[in-house]
């Protein structure tokens, strides 16, 4: 044939690339990308030797790139960009001298970078990035005088930045971040006058940012945080008349930032938090009318804040907390009337809070606290009604908590607390009904608990009234808070019995009504049984089935009072347990081997394999070392509990370190072949997503696994903390989305029997330092018998579980999915869903907007991150279907985010509507 172009790019083409293309030898253009195909390249298209374009990119391709490929000398155009593929970069590559753009970026390529790829001086283009790759940047990387584009991120790249890279004066973008690169920024980079984009960041670079970095006048992006960078800032840097973004975050600079930052006036984003920075704010800032982004938080600059900054029409964000800053806030902030972030927490300032603020409609976030901030709560702030966050705490705040506040509907974070705000809490905070966290403690407030906040059904963080001086009886309807986690009604003067149905609070891990003069029966459930003393002394006579506390049938005033002598029980709760399971660790290889005896087996009769084999440890001192090194599970190394469990993080030597997951003695809960047979299967599962299990201890009386160590801890309790989901942008968050996709597909597909995780929710997915996600606890289900009659019990976390199993325990992997789109609506909201999932089967829907969901910490997406947070809410609610066969495959859901081309939305992304992405989501 005399097919010269064939472009059959962006379907939904699937199965193995053909080899019989091989016959189109005249062939010059072949278009593959976009596409499901998966399989191996076949090593025939070697033989099309006149191509000049081969692109085979956003595919589900496996195995290694062909050396064959080498044949087609003719080549310009050589992308092979996310796939999956593995191995080496083959050596023959370096014979594609004609090569203009070479793009095999995300994929699993590991090994080195070729110094062949050197030989190819007319790349204009060379993409490497998200692989494997390890050693040292090659310095031959220089001699290609062509490039104008080199991204080698998010690798494993270590050494120093070559500074032969200093020779490529054509370059206009250069990414290096995310690697293990060290040493000094080469001083060499300020010969490379064309360059507009640097990114450095995220590596292990030390020394002074070179002043010659001031010739590259070009520059629009420089990005270098998360280094080791120290010195200062030179002043060179305000030669930069075309800088548009500069973040500087997360290193050790100090000394005084240059004066002239914005003396082109086109900085926009301005980043510099957690270095050492002092001195004034730069006096460019302060006309500096381009800005979008500021954050200065946690330096020590000093200044008045009242007169070192100006109106800013386009500022969306600024932090400029944990400063020394002092003076009052200005009025004139209500003149940025883009503002959708504002925190000055941390500082000096004094004054009122100015009513002005009021203005700010767009605001979603305002944090004061820490200051010495005086007088009342303007009324005015109660017509923000985009406000998610109000922190107002730890001031010198006084009189009343204005009503007005009950028409701030979107607020979810209410904290007053640690002031000196007195009267009443106004009956109108019922209107606030997306509060999930509200913090009134250490104030003066009197009177009785309103039962309207019984109607704030969404509160799930914590509802803190303690150290106030109410009064009267606990509202019983305070029960309906059935997604509260954490209650605190301490240090006041409440009267009466706690209310029964407190009972039924299935998600409550913690309660103090300590300091009060409550009497009578605790309520009966699971966390009061197992509940602290702690949370009940100093009351005037409560009893009941509690450690510690007498029987209300026996009870005495004194015996009643002497509970803070006994001893201190934990409450076992799933939600607190799930919390702590994700912290384990550690890499351990456990043979099994068993010593029977004849007569009864004693409790030193350990079953136990070796410690890892380098440290040549048999199973009885494996056993022992864990014993010992935990002090026989001293509760002193307990970094959590479970329903089934506690886990310990134990050092043993050598500095390996084990997190122990010791499970509970309950009766009859563990065959002990099936436990060994099923303990086995589990420890051959290897995935890079999958925390490794590698085995167990047990003896009669005592079991107990052991897991792979992930340093991070749980997603949950990443996404709670302000200052780490901050750092988890828009990027970040999709991969762990995508890596948790993975594994569950690999659980589901490609393990036989497949596996179904049971159990799958933020709580049991592990971030490690580079925010790569792992899947853990994936084998509790199969470990635990399943004819017990507390099966159901294993069936999911609340909040997580497919709505079919209410009325079945037989989970299977459409329930892993369903709990799966749940945590993907919780990773771009940045809290649990349970409100919006509220809303789908109300008419709300169609007014809401898709961007007032997303996580409010953090800048909407760029618009190079849009389509893809989109196609990552598109598939949650086709993950959440309520017909589980509605629902895809994880093993869909994977090639989606490889190949998933989202319906065309014509609206701008501010205006797309939640309820349009949930009917784009039928066609998943």
């Amino acid at each position: 044939m005399n097919l010269s172009d064939l472009d059959i790019a962006e379907n939904q083409l699937s199965g193995s690339i053909p080899s019989i293309l091989v016959n189109l030898t005249n062939l010059r253009q072949l278009y593959l990308h976009r596409n499901l195909f998966s399989g191996n390249i076949p090593h025939e298209l070697g033989n099309l030797v006149n191509l000049t374009n081969l692109t085979i990119s956003y595919n589900d391709l496996i195995g290694s790139i062909p050396s064959t490929l080498g044949n087609l000398i003719k080549l310009k155009i050589l992308h092979l960009g996310v796939n999956n593929l593995s191995s080496t970069i083959p050596y023959e590559l370096g014979n594609l001298v004609n090569l203009s753009d070479l793009d095999i970026g995300e994929n699993q390529l590991s090994g080195s970078i070729p110094s062949i790829l050197g030989n190819l001086t007319n790349l204009k283009l060379l993409y490497l990035h998200r692989n494997l790759f390890s050693g040292n940047i090659p310095h031959e990387l220089g001699n290609l005088v062509n490039l104008t584009n080199l991204a080698i991120s998010y690798n494993n790249l270590r050494g120093s930045i070559p500074s032969s890279v200093g020779n490529l004066t054509k370059l206009n973008t250069l990414h290096l971040g995310v690697n293990n690169l060290s040493g000094i920024i080469p001083h060499e980079l300020g010969k490379l006058v064309n360059l507009r984009i640097l990114h450095i960041t995220e590596n292990q670079l030390c020394g002074s940012i070179p002043s010659t970095l001031g010739n590259v006048t070009t520059l629009i992006d420089f990005r270098a945080f998360s280094n080791q960078l120290s010195g200062s800032l030179p002043e060179e840097l305000g030669n930069h008349t075309n800088l548009v973004v500069l973040d500087m975050s997360d290193n050790n600079l100090f000394g005084y930032l240059p004066s002239q930052i914005c003396k082109g006036g086109a900085l926009q984003h301005f980043t510099i938090q957690n270095n050492h920075f002092e001195g004034p704010i730069p006096r460019s800032l302060k006309t500096c009318s381009s800005l979008f982004r500021v954050r200065l938080e946690r330096n020590n600059l000093k200044g008045n804040i009242s007169e070192d900054f100006g109106i800013y029409p386009n500022l969306d964000y600024i932090d400029m907390s944990y400063n020394q800053l002092y003076g009052q806030i200005s009025p004139s902030w209500a003149y940025c009337q883009n503002l959708t972030y504002f925190r000055i927490s941390g500082n000096l300032l004094t004054g009122n809070i100015p009513s002005e603020l009021g203005k700010l409609l767009q605001l979603r976030v305002l944090d004061l606290s820490s200051n010495q901030l005086t007088g009342d709560i303007p009324r005015e702030l109660g017509t923000m009604r985009s406000l998610f966050n109000l922190t107002l705490s730890n001031n010198k705040i006084s009189e009343v908590i204005p009503k007005e506040f009950g028409n701030l509907s979107n607020l979810e974070i209410l904290d007053l607390s640690n002031n000196d705000i007195s009267g009443l809490i106004p009956q109108q905070l019922e209107g606030c009904i997306n509060l999930r966290t509200l913090k009134l403690g250490k104030n003066k407030l009197n009177g009785s608990i309103p039962s309207q906040i019984g109607k704030l059904e969404r509160l799930q963080d914590l509802l803190d009234l303690s150290h106030n001086f109410f009064g009267g009886k606990i509202p019983s309807q305070l029960a309906s808070l059935t997604y509260l986690i954490s209650l605190n009604l301490s240090h006041n003067n409440l009267s009466g019995a706690i209310p029964s149905s407190f009972g039924s609070m299935l998600s409550l891990s913690s309660i103090d009504v300590s300091y009060n003069n409550l009497e009578g029966p605790i309520p009966r459930s699971k966390l009061f049984q197992n509940a602290q003393v702690e949370w009940f002394i100093h009351n005037k006579g409560l009893c009941g089935e509690v450690p510690s506390l007498p029987s209300c049938g026996s009870a005495t005033a004194s015996t009643r009072h002497s509970t803070k002598n006994h001893v201190v029980l934990f409450a076992i709760t799933p939600i607190l347990g799930s919390l702590v399971l994700l912290g384990m660790s550690f890499i351990i290889t456990i043979a099994l081997c068993r010593r029977e005896k004849p007569t009864k087996q004693k409790d030193n009769d350990v079953i136990v394999g070796d410690l890892f084999s380098i440290l040549n440890f048999d199973g009885r001192v494996t056993y022992d070392y864990i014993i010992n090194a935990s002090e026989n599970f001293d509760e002193k190394y307990c970094i959590g509990s479970g329903t089934y469990g506690k886990v310990y993080k134990v050092e043993l030597p050598m500095e390996q370190v084990v997190a122990v997951k010791k499970l509970h003695p309950i009766e009859g809960m563990f065959d002990g072949k099936d436990f060994e047979s099923e303990i086995q299967a589990l420890t051959r599962i290897r995935h890079r997503n999958i925390v490794k299990l590698h085995g167990f201890c047990s003896n009669s009386s005592c079991k107990f696994l052991i897991y792979q160590y992930i340093e991070k801890g749980s997603l949950a309790s990443n996404l709670h903390s302000q200052e780490i989901a901050e750092e988890l942008n828009w990027e970040r968050r999709a991969h762990i989305i995508k890596d948790v996709a993975h594994a569950l597909s690999y659980m589901h597909h490609d393990c036989n029997p497949s596996i179904v995780h049971r159990d799958i929710s933020s709580n049991n997915v592990l971030l490690d330092s580079d925010f790569k996600a792992y899947i853990s606890d994936f084998g509790t289900a199969r470990i635990l018998r399943p004819d017990l009659s507390n099966w159901s019990m294993l069936a999911g976390t609340i909040g997580y579980t497919a709505p079919e199993l209410s009325y079945t325990t037989k989970a299977n992997e459409k329930c892993d999915v369903y709990s799966f789109g749940i945590v993907i609506l919780e990773i771009i909201m940045g809290r649990h869903p349970g409100d919006l999932i509220f809303s789908l089967s109300s008419s709300d829907i169609r007014q809401m907007l898709f961007i007032d969901v997303l996580d409010q910490r953090i800048s909407p997406p760029t618009a190079y991150m849009v389509k893809e947070v989109l196609l990552l809410a598109i598939i949650a609610f086709s993950c959440i279907h309520g017909t589980p066969q509605a629902r895809p495959t994880m093993q869909r859901v994977s090639h989606l985010f490889i190949n998933g081309n989202i319906p065309t939305i014509h609206e701008p992304f501010n205006s797309i509507k939640l309820h349009q992405l949930v009917e784009f989501s039928i066609y998943m």
